[in-house]
């Protein structure tokens, strides 16, 4: 039987052949038959190896053969063909089958199970699978994930090869999930995670399963510095969930990586009994900065404030400033205001990036400054929300009883909290 009606042209081979799509679902459940045509068993699977290939070829297939599941290996097989599989020999070699290291059974393992659409940030379903024969064997090219294929699957073989597939997405945009298949080690690869936002990934690991969120973290574990950064833009809850079963080691690893800010909520979130336990395992800046903003109620300013900012004295020079900027380690959002304090080192004013960087060289930064917003440690959130909006600000800076800084609040930090759980998900971030 030919191959269905659409063909699908793949834009990275050196050929501008187009290629005809076998659907899986017509595949498995076929016949298997010998070079001359004549029935040997049924087609149960097709196996492909997951590694370093865009598009994975068919490794072999698993057939039923005189009522025993068999190998048959890639090399012994002629075609594929919806309802038909056919061999180049006239005899087969019965081998029981057994999974080997890393191999996938597509129908087993990938058909009807959630996978990630990297180029969409979403997760889908696999109604389908789609291969051709590219580069001189046949591919996994895509996953459909539309209700057509689904009906495919529902009606008879005959009436299912009618339903052709109008789109689907392709294999390079698609990561599946292998946790659940006993020979494959965990292996989300880290190039395709690395093109999406943490804040996507965030969205990602909370829509899935456990099991398949702790997936994506330890896809992306061998990038520390993403990791963190995923951990920053998860819910509280899913923080916990996925953070206080590692060891406290591991714990103080993560949060060694997070903005000051972040890695205090989530410290705050841990057993009373362990927090002290692994700030004591971090560095000694950050567990010093922790301390600190641990030291303040959470429903406060003191609680929500960041003590990444850069304040200096009154008679800085414009020069000496943008030095200071230079030579910080701080996010940009951090630094898009800088701070002014006179000799008692009391909050004087506040000069945004922008004016510095316009204003003359030889200028000094009490000159340049203007009287900087601020709130008190103790203030409650609404009243930081309330500055923000009246005066326009994207940061407010946080002072003590004596007007020193003790640091900045962010307007994404406020956002945060004025926003409902899974906000991104209720304005169709995430789904399909």
């Amino acid at each position: 039987m030919p191959g269905p009606a659409l063909l699908y042209a793949f834009p990275d081979v050196a050929t501008t052949a187009s290629y005809p799509l076998v659907h899986l679902s017509l595949v498995v459940g076929g016949t298997l038959l010998d070079s001359a045509g004549g029935r040997l068993g049924t087609v149960d699977d097709l196996i492909v190896r997951l590694g370093e290939d865009e598009y994975p070829p068919v490794t072999g297939l698993v057939a039923q053969v005189a009522g025993r599941q068999v190998f048959v290996p890639a090399d012994a097989v002629a075609s594929i063909d919806h309802g038909r599989v056919m061999l180049r020999l006239a005899r087969l070699d019965l081998q029981p089958f057994e999974r080997r290291p890393q191999e996938v059974l597509l129908d087993k393992d990938v058909l009807d199970r959630q996978l990630i659409n990297v180029e969409g940030a979403r997760l889908v379903r696999s109604n389908d699978i789609e291969l051709a024969r590219l580069e001189g064997w046949y591919r996994v090219v895509g996953v459909d994930v539309s209700p057509r294929s689904y009906a495919r699957r529902l009606l008879p073989r005959r009436l299912g090869r009618r339903i052709e597939t109008r789109s689907f997405l392709d294999w390079a945009n698609v990561e599946p999930f292998t946790g659940h298949v006993p020979t494959v080690r965990l292996r989300v690869p880290h190039p395709k995670l690395a093109r999406l936002h943490p804040a996507e990934l965030a969205d990602l690991v909370e829509a899935a399963s456990h099991r398949e969120g702790e997936e994506i973290i330890q896809g992306i574990s061998a990038d520390p510095e993403l990791e963190a950064d995923v951990f920053e833009e998860l819910e509280s809850g899913h923080q916990l969930e996925f953070i206080e079963e590692r060891p406290d080691a591991e714990i103080a690893a993560v949060l060694a990586r997070m903005e000051s800010d972040d890695a205090a909520d989530l410290i705050a979130e841990l057993p009373e009994e362990r927090r002290e336990e692994i700030v004591a395992l971090l560095p000694e800046v950050q567990r010093r900065r922790l301390r600190t903003l641990l030291g303040h109620d959470p429903a406060t300013a003191g609680g929500l404030m960041s003590p990444d900012f850069i304040c200096l004295y009154s008679q800085a020079t414009r020069e000496e400033a943008l030095d200071r900027v230079a030579r910080s380690g701080y996010p940009a959002d951090a630094i898009t205001w800088l701070f002014v304090m006179n000799q008692a080192r009391r909050l004087s004013g506040a000069i945004h990036l922008v004016d510095l960087l316009r204003a003359d060289a030889d200028s000094v930064v009490r000159d340049l400054a203007e009287p900087a917003k601020r709130v008190r440690t103790d203030a409650d959130i609404e009243e930081v929300a309330r500055l923000m909006t009246d005066y326009d600000l994207t940061v407010v800076a946080v002072v003590d009883d004596d007007e020193r800084l003790q640091g900045v609040i962010t307007v994404d930090d406020v956002l945060e909290l004025v926003l409902p759980p899974g906000w991104r998900r209720h304005f169709g971030v995430l789904g399909d």
